[in-house]
């Protein structure tokens, strides 16, 4: 079972969660970014450019032939054979309204609630979802 990670109190939402790519980065840790919403992950993809001025997060769609060799993947179609391909230490962080479609041999998905409350209502969905699943959950306050 992997372990879920809920960030709650995101000012707002696409830039904590790029922050949170940003550390897990500088940290070793390999991500795929999940959104269904291509706007969604759009958003973020243009935010992560300009995450801090002198930072750079290298990041690519996962249909890009660079992705191999990249550390981040944004995925908004096909996650299962996402996970296939990554690396066996990748995480997940989901950016979508609704739980991922699959978690795969995924360690650890991090989630980032704002206090938008439609988002935090979604976020309780996906509690109780990854709860009834067995998932280890923990709950962390972004101050």
């Amino acid at each position: 079972m992997a372990r879920i990670d809920f960030a709650f109190g995101a000012t707002e939402k696409i830039a904590q969660a790029c922050q949170t790519t940003l550390k897990q980065y500088l940290a070793g840790h390999k991500l795929l970014v999940y959104c269904s919403n291509a706007a969604r992950l759009k958003a973020y993809d243009t935010k992560l450019w300009a995450v801090e001025p002198t930072a750079f997060v290298p990041h690519v769609m996962v249909t890009d032939p660079l992705a191999e060799q990249t550390p981040i993947w944004l995925v908004s179609g096909d996650l299962e054979q996402a996970l296939a391909r990554a690396p066996a230490d990748a995480w997940l962080l989901n950016l979508d309204e609704h739980c991922p479609p699959a978690l795969g041999n995924t360690s650890r998905v991090l989630e980032i609630v704002s206090e938008d409350e439609d988002d935090k209502a979604a976020a309780r969905a996906r509690w109780a979802h990854y709860k009834a699943a067995g998932h280890e959950l923990k709950a962390h306050r972004l101050t």
